[in-house]
């Protein structure tokens, strides 16, 4: 695959996980009668067979098991699946809380976060253009926290277990399948224990409705489509551009709390005022930046 076409096939890639994303709350809602850790433990319990599926289909399993045979790859990725882990736990108890719209706020930030390790483990650049965005961003969550009286916590861990799992996928040199049912498989003891446990005390073996027993099977799909396609794109676009489109599943997911009717007072306005004046900030540095670069770059091949 050439370059030009490496780069596009992860741009429609980056644009179905972040739109998959941004609809994501819905399936949720549908399951809001399940607590948030037996939704975890199914989604991961879920995910398992819908991994092997998609790694008999590619015919990945020399690279699972030369994964497996690589430590120092394996305890990568059972690092990024804890953090995914709990970044799933995180969401799914916000999202049956209704605070789907903090969630949206967590991921308007990531951006910039993933920018701040961007240039601490990537050796990109700050402008003055994009540390006036992460001020603003500052100003946001200060705001919401002084004015709107609560601290985004649920923004924040977001915000963090998402950008750290984004830098340390970027960096670990493996097949998006065959890191999404590593790490799964890695999660899949632990979830087994809670769900022997919820078992013996008494919980259905999947869920007290049919409707919510097909919609917690349908988890791994669900899981896994945009995961992967996440990946892909991670593998193929600079960390930069990723963060910039990241605003697609945040700004979904911001439509669907209003669709929800979750409150939107003139704090949260302020707060997202804040937020996306940020957001405009830092996608117009990034944008200068990669056109200075296009432009040095001509300018170097014509002489």
């Amino acid at each position: 695959m050439t370059e030009t076409k490496n780069s596009q096939f992860g741009l429609f890639a980056a644009l179905g996980c972040y739109s998959l994303w941004g609809f994501l709350p819905i399936y949720f809602k549908l399951v809001g009668n399940v607590s948030p850790d037996l939704v975890l433990a199914h989604r991961i319990f879920w995910s398992v067979p819908t991994g092997i599926v998609l790694i008999a289909l590619a015919n990945r399993w020399r690279d699972v098991w030369e994964v497996v045979k690589d430590k120092k790859r394996l305890g990568w990725l059972a690092l990024s699946g804890a953090l995914m882990g709990l970044n799933w736990l995180i969401y799914i108890w916000a999202v049956q809380q209704e605070r789907v719209m903090e969630g949206s706020l967590g991921y308007f930030i990531n951006p910039l976060f993933s920018f701040v390790l961007a240039a601490i483990f990537f050796g990109e650049r700050f402008s003055k253009v994009q540390l006036a965005a992460i001020v603003l961003a500052s100003l946001g969550v200060l705001n919401q926290t002084i004015n709107v009286g609560q601290f985004p916590w649920v923004a924040i861990s977001l915000c963090i277990t998402f950008g750290l799992y984004g830098a340390i996928r970027k960096q670990v040199i493996v097949d998006s399948r065959t890191g999404f049912l590593l790490e799964v498989l890695l999660l899949l003891p632990f979830a087994m224990v809670y769900l022997g446990y919820a078992w013996a005390q008494g919980a259905p073996l999947i869920a007290e409705t049919t409707s919510d027993s097909i919609l917690l099977s349908l988890a791994g799909i669900v899981t896994a489509v945009p995961l992967i396609l996440f990946a892909l794109a991670a593998r193929r676009l600079r960390l930069s551009t990723i963060a910039i489109m990241q605003y697609i599943g945040p700004t979904l997911q911001f439509f669907v709390a209003l669709y929800y009717g979750e409150a939107f007072t003139t704090g949260h306005a302020i707060t997202f005022g804040f937020i996306w004046l940020g957001v405009i900030v830092f996608t117009y540095g990034a944008w200068t930046r990669d056109r200075r670069e296009k432009i040095a770059a001509a300018v170097a091949a014509a002489e």
